[in-house]
């Protein structure tokens, strides 16, 4: 029997929504290069395109890598990156191009005004179309928002395909303005030594953000966040337009402590979640979804791979994929009961949701191996080397599991 598909509990679909909106992402990621291939030479445009792309699988496996404990869904995450790459750097880039003008016009000098429309109205221009995007998933995905780690993802997500999009104008800029040298420095600056930058400023509005999603009366807490986002910004790009040297050290010092701050938050987080589990889900023991092997192993995400390592070894490609949707189920059913407790989630849809992950559980454990030298251990609920559920629940339907308490 195959295992369930956890996504089918999250009701991931490919919704008329979504497919509308990457289908206006792509267009606007199609008109934004456009202006780029006529304003230049095609062929110096794909070179700066390449040279874009280039580190953001790396990138995006460094944010998903983040995302283990409660993976997102993937069409979330995609309309994020494409948001980022496509609406929200076509329009920041219109709004930018006519601050410019207008604040040239008044100045008189195009090198003084570039760097003040840098400073103070690029942060505000691209931190509001980015975390647009944000404020959608608050309204229409709030189940989505499980903690701050969450809010960093989709963020980083968005941040990436924005400053993809960006980087092809800036690295044509140089290529035409100082050559291949300059084309070097602009890559290493952007590409290398900063490329987390617009992922790191826009997670202040997505870490507010799921703070609102899980506090009734927090939407003020946004306000906030898109503050900090944009005085972080401004700050960064004042300090490498104005500071010179010392600036822009000061700038990546500045960069880092974010970048250090935020993955101490999910460190956080990652404890809160693995405290919910530990807390909420014991009283299913009495359903026959879970013992004590099974909470130790939820309990880090080594253990889970291990656990995972174990299922495929005695269980082939069936047997990881029923260990994973019950690790994911699991932890989901954890932080529902948080989300009930704390009156995000009504009784009718909390019972309705709390009865699909159970059900997902009791599935996937009918699929799980079980090695006859670990059944004894296992039916004592004493962790075995490596991983050794329980016996694969019987569960009738109409079974009432724990109430939110």
């Amino acid at each position: 029997m195959a295992s369930l598909d956890p996504r089918a509990v999250l009701r991931e679909r490919p919704s008329v929504g979504l497919i509308l909106g990457l289908v206006v992402a792509g267009i606007c990621a199609l008109v934004s290069f456009s202006f780029d291939i006529l304003n230049g030479d095609p062929v110096q445009f794909f070179i700066a395109l390449a040279l874009a792309i280039a580190p953001v699988p790396l990138l995006l496996a460094g944010v998903l890598a983040l995302d283990r404990m409660e993976p997102e869904p993937r069409s979330n995450l995609i309309f994020a990156f494409a948001w980022g790459a496509g609406v929200a750097v076509l329009i920041a880039g219109i709004l930018n191009s006519l601050n410019l003008i207008y604040v040239e016009n008044r100045l008189g000098d195009a090198v003084t005004a570039r760097n003040y429309v840098a400073t103070i109205g690029a942060p505000v221009v691209e931190e509001t179309m980015k975390g647009l995007v944000l404020l959608g998933l608050l309204r229409f995905r709030r189940q989505e928002l499980d903690g701050p780690t969450d809010g960093i993802i989709y963020a980083s997500m968005v941040g990436l395909g924005f400053a993809m999009s960006e980087n092809v104008s800036y690295y044509l800029a140089a290529l035409a303005d100082n050559g291949p040298e300059g084309l070097a420095a602009t890559v290493v600056l952007r590409g290398v030594l900063s490329p987390f930058a617009h992922p790191l400023f826009t997670s202040m509005i997505g870490i507010a953000v799921a703070y609102a999603a899980l506090h009734k009366g927090a939407g003020w807490v946004v306000l906030l966040g898109w503050l900090g986002a944009m005085v972080l910004h401004g700050l960064w790009n004042g300090l490498a337009s104005f500071g010179g040297f010392q600036g822009l050290a000061v700038a990546y010092l500045l960069l880092m402590a974010l970048l250090v701050v935020e993955l101490w938050v999910i460190v956080r987080d990652r404890k809160r979640i693995v405290g919910l589990i530990q807390h909420y889900l014991p009283p299913y023991e009495a359903n026959g979804l879970i013992n004590a092997s099974d909470i130790f192993m939820l309990s880090s995400l080594q253990k889970r791979r291990q656990a995972r390592q174990w299922a495929k070894a005695h269980g082939g490609k069936a047997g990881v994929r029923a260990m994973s949707d019950y690790q994911l189920a699991a932890t989901e059913l954890g932080l529902l009961h948080e989300r009930a407790v704390r009156g995000g989630v009504n009784e009718p849809d909390f019972r309705a949701r709390q009865r699909a992950f159970a059900d997902l559980m009791a599935y996937a454990r009918t699929n799980f191996p079980i090695p006859e030298r670990h059944q004894a251990s296992a039916a004592r609920g004493v962790p075995p080397p490596g991983y050794a559920p329980g016996a694969p629940p019987n569960v009738p339907p109409g079974t009432q599991y724990p109430p939110p308490v």
